[in-house]
């Protein structure tokens, strides 16, 4: 199977200099790598029957932002990396095969019909199962287990990408114990959501907690560690890559909470609203908890956490996080945030080219609309 770019075509392996490196070379070489793995894969897969696993995949892998590549590349350079950075790039794809784990089981614990654009795994699953002759009265139940079984293959996939990588036994001794940690944490900071979901609270310490375990730490720190513990970075750069890193992760998810519910669909890929009908306890809910009014307090009870909610309902919830200042606090809090960590790249001494880009990285996280 084969990961295309927007264009439907396979993307060419760029051949960007190291020492200059980019944004899009980044991403270009990651889609590459990723297509050659699946492809290898797919042609060593016991039987034909996996196929929809390996399409579903593929959609997903092909429309990824391709952050934590960027920054994995990026704490390579921040490192002191240089010459060839194949062992680094393979690195930072099997963050990708990570991350699509992580959002396939994401989904089906939400029972979220759209992710990127297009149909869930689980949605996608359920529909192949049918067009392939299956019962529609079993399509929901299959959907969701082999969603959950094409999860664990991704989380598989990315551990033998990493074995793979062309790392020796040294550089896999120091990064190992991080991607260890980095996984242990993302299932805290889901576990973390899951207890809180649909129990509406005004805690923002507790939102936030969520926060850096299930996106800051494993979307922004982890990655740009490992890439700079792959280069053989110094103690000191280790600790301002996480004084960079988890400030902008936390911007990077309120930008995410605000976008769930004020962002156009046709841009984030999903539907406005879902935090809502779930009872996400996110930051921009917890604010508006603290200054609503009793009457908005027992409307916020009513319908946050409510599936059934029609859309005239989130418009009056949207509408309560406006009137209590809720949204833009949680704005100036990405504000905050966003110059803490270019602070961070004021006052560290990384080498130029990390820090520029760095820079990119931060105003693709925080000022973005999808």
């Amino acid at each position: 199977m084969t990961v295309l770019d927007d264009k439907g075509a396979s993307p060419p392996m760029s051949h960007a200099p190291a020492d200059t490196p980019n944004l899009s070379a980044v991403r270009t070489d990651v889609d590459v790598l990723l297509t050659a793995f699946l492809d290898r894969k797919a042609h060593l897969a016991p039987g034909p029957e996996l196929a929809p696993l390996f399409t579903v995949l593929s959609r997903l892998l092909g429309r990824g932002k391709r952050l934590r590549p960027q920054l994995c590349l990026a704490g390579w350079h921040a490192g002191g990396g240089g010459g060839d950075q194949s062992t680094a790039l393979n690195v930072a794809a099997a963050l990708e095969l990570f991350q699509a784990f992580a959002l396939i089981h994401d989904d089906v614990m939400d029972g979220s019909d759209l992710r990127r654009g297009r149909p869930t795994a689980h949605r996608a699953l359920a529909a192949a199962y049918t067009n392939d002759g299956g019962r529609r009265s079993k399509a929901e139940a299959h959907g969701v287990s082999a969603a959950i079984l094409l999860g664990d293959l991704a989380l598989v996939w990315s551990d033998d990408l990493l074995h793979s990588a062309g790392l020796g036994d040294e550089a896999l001794k120091r990064i190992m114990p991080l991607v260890d940690t980095m996984r242990t944490e993302l299932v805290y900071g889901q576990y973390l959501d899951l207890r809180s979901a649909d129990r509406l609270s005004d805690d923002v310490e507790a939102a936030l907690r969520v926060v850096r375990y299930k996106t800051a730490k494993y979307t922004v720190e982890w990655p740009l560690r490992l890439g700079a513990v792959l280069a053989g970075a110094a103690p000191h750069v280790l600790d301002a890559c996480s004084a960079f890193a988890l400030p902008l992760g936390e911007a990077f998810q309120l930008r995410d909470d605000l976008l769930g519910v004020f962002g156009d669909p046709a841009e984030t890929g999903k539907p406005v609203g879902d935090d809502i009908r779930e009872g996400k306890a996110t930051v921009l809910m917890a604010l508006a908890v603290q200054r609503a009014s009793a009457a908005e307090k027992q409307m916020l009870r009513t319908l946050v956490g409510s599936p059934a909610a029609t859309d005239d309902d989130i418009l009056r919830v949207k509408a309560v996080l406006q009137r209590t200042g809720a949204q833009q606090h949680v704005e100036r809090m990405i504000n905050a945030r966003r110059e803490t960590a270019l602070a961070v790249l004021d006052q560290t001494v990384f080498p130029t080219v990390a820090t520029r880009v760095l820079r990119e990285i931060v105003q693709i996280a925080t000022v973005r609309q999808a």
